[in-house]
């Protein structure tokens, strides 16, 4: 079935439509959530969340711009909320921190579900941040505003998970390293 067709009979509460446009998107929307979320839990409860809404409020689609990509910023938006509710963010400005860059070097021994992982690990305000800037391209004003941080916040946290990151990753390469000797 066509997406517009299956977007018209989801509309009209059609349980084949909704069951075909859950099966089509939902391992998409699935690994946003695993990328949002702190474990395969947290991220299936999200999945779960997204697609309620997606279904409430998919008459106030458009057709302006991708439907998938809809869906992800619903599922994204479902998974901050999820994570402003239960606790508390870091809202307080760090523009102490040194402006130096961090590379996050290719490690060919580091697999996208390792990195994954290591992702999950990060602390909630640190993780949505690092998602929403590098892997979703929001920009730090957007960040700021979905938060409720200051641009400044957004910045510092980033850095902060590419830190951490990198850390983790470096560990994780010694620990691989050492395992094969």
């Amino acid at each position: 079935m066509k997406e517009t067709q299956l977007i018209e009979n989801c509309i009209k509460n059609d349980r084949k439509a909704q069951n075909e446009l859950f099966q089509k998107y939902k391992d998409t929307l699935y690994f946003t959530s695993l990328k949002y979320c702190k474990n395969k839990a947290d991220a299936e409860d999200n999945l779960h969340d997204a697609f309620i809404t997606i279904f409430q409020k998919i008459r106030t689609y458009k057709n302006k711009g991708s439907f998938e990509g809809w869906m992800k910023r619903i599922t994204i938006y479902k998974a901050i909320d999820r994570y402003k509710s239960n606790r508390p963010f870091l809202t307080k400005d760090h523009d102490d921190i040194p402006e130096e860059n961090v590379y996050l070097e290719e490690n060919p021994q580091t697999d996208i579900h390792e990195l994954l992982k290591l992702i999950q690990e990060l602390p909630d305000q640190y993780r949505l941040v690092f998602n929403l800037y590098q892997m979703d391209g929001y920009s730090h004003k957007e960040i700021a505003s979905l938060l409720h941080i200051s641009e400044g916040t957004s910045k510092s946290n980033y850095h902060r998970a590419k830190i951490l990151l990198r850390n983790k990753i470096i560990g994780l390469t010694k620990l691989l390293n050492s395992m094969a000797l």
